[in-house]
């Protein structure tokens, strides 16, 4: 009996429970949003044969014995395809951004003129733009596994609403789709990060 009223009382807040399906399916889109952030965050470090900012965003400076960004200790400028120029607030720690840019994976060989330091990025050789490629197929891939993991997560929350009575199988069906479509959508925008970045690698 008390299971009948149960179910009679959520056949009379449908609207809540759709919410339910609907505030997972938004929830999974949220994360998939954050990790094509995360992926366009990694493309970005991946240096190319240009120049660009993004490539400093994951340096971090041992800042007076504290790792801190080095966007938030300098401003970054391209003035040319082949150079950077990083310029530290604080003029002290200018030695410190270096340090940190020559030890980075970049490869470059960074050097101080007066209070800025100039970074040039030679040619990338052959060799190179294929380790490149490599690091950027595998960094896609985790965002594919990140996407997938998302997915199955919230397949399951679904199924758990239709296993407790608090949707219908035909609900949960169309939330499965709606649930696809998000996670290909999501997919697809991974693989056309990586078919960009792909791209700037082989520019020559």
């Amino acid at each position: 009996k008390g299971r009948f009223h149960r179910n009679t009382r959520f056949k009379q807040i449908t609207g809540e429970l759709m919410a339910d399906l609907n505030a997972i399916l938004s929830d999974a889109t949220a994360k998939m949003n954050k990790a094509i952030d995360v992926a366009k965050e990694d493309f970005g470090g991946i240096r190319t044969g240009r120049a660009h900012p993004a490539m400093f965003a994951k340096i971090m400076v041992d800042y007076y014995g504290a790792l801190t960004p080095l966007s938030s200790l300098a401003t970054v400028q391209v003035p040319e395809p082949r150079m950077a120029i990083v310029s530290p607030f604080d003029k002290g720690a200018v030695n410190l951004v270096e340090k940190a840019i020559r030890d980075s994976d970049l490869g470059v060989n960074p050097a101080t003129d007066g209070g800025v330091i100039r970074v040039n990025f030679p040619q990338l050789t052959e060799e190179r733009r294929k380790d490149y490629i490599k690091v950027a197929k595998t960094k896609a891939e985790d965002s594919r596994i990140s996407i997938r993991n998302i997915r199955r997560a919230a397949k399951e929350l679904m199924e758990k609403l239709e296993k407790d009575g608090e949707i219908g199988k035909d609900d949960l069906s169309r939330g499965e789709k709606e649930l696809e479509k998000i996670t290909s959508d999501h997919v697809s925008k991974i693989d056309e990060l990586l078919k960009h970045k792909e791209a700037e690698l082989l520019e020559v």
